[in-house]
């Protein structure tokens, strides 16, 4: 199961980089969404993916009684989640921004409309 899991996230990992590459920012947008996705699930796999129980103790005693999960990787992927949420949030903002500022979203043909301001000194 990780051998097919991994061989996902190299796929994934090589699509998003495909479309990191591409030049416009929306495919860029979805890259960054799916390289995310990559990281997160890469995290999941070198955790060990095992059967157990939820890692809880019982009360009175010192150590789990059967075999559990392991908790550390579930909480690092929940972390990812949640900053790959908010980076995905902050990215299309500025796609909208960009958008409304340019009228397209090409990452080629941006950089000549994006000329500093003159500055007047009086």
């Amino acid at each position: 199961m990780e051998a097919l899991l991994s061989g996902l996230i190299g796929l994934l990992f090589a699509a998003a980089l495909y479309q990191m590459l591409s030049g416009h920012f929306l495919r860029f947008l979805l890259g960054l969404v799916m390289i995310s996705n990559a990281a997160t699930l890469s995290v999941f796999v070198a955790g060990r993916l095992t059967l157990g129980q939820s890692p809880l103790i019982p009360k009175g005693a010192d150590a789990p009684l059967v075999e559990v999960a392991n908790a550390l990787p579930q909480a690092l992927v929940l972390t990812a989640i949640v900053i790959g949420l908010g980076l995905f949030a902050f990215t299309l903002f500025l796609a909208i921004r960009a958008f409304r500022r340019l009228g397209h979203l090409n990452a080629n043909s941006a950089l000549p409309g994006l000329r500093p301001r003159k500055e007047t000194h009086s």
